[in-house]
């Protein structure tokens, strides 16, 4: 069996941490997009689809992988 070359240093709780924090980087991210386009919308008037767009995939891809976890788990 080869194994990698950081197998030491790598175990279950790095993947853990890892595993939350592209989670939490996720949702950030999602929220910070929608609040640049209501803040587009409300200072500026103007409608930034694009930042909905991302915001929106974003939310619908967590919301879908929680779903799918849920039900074949």
């Amino acid at each position: 069996m080869i194994t990698p070359i950081f197998a030491k240093e790598i175990d279950e709780r790095f993947l853990t941490h890892r595993l939350k924090s592209t989670s939490i980087a996720g949702v950030i991210g999602g929220v910070l997009a929608i609040g640049l386009f209501a803040y587009q919308y409300y200072v500026n008037d103007v409608w930034r689809w694009d930042l909905f767009a991302v915001g929106a995939t974003m939310a619908a891809v967590k919301l879908a992988a929680m779903a799918w976890y849920r039900l074949t788990d």
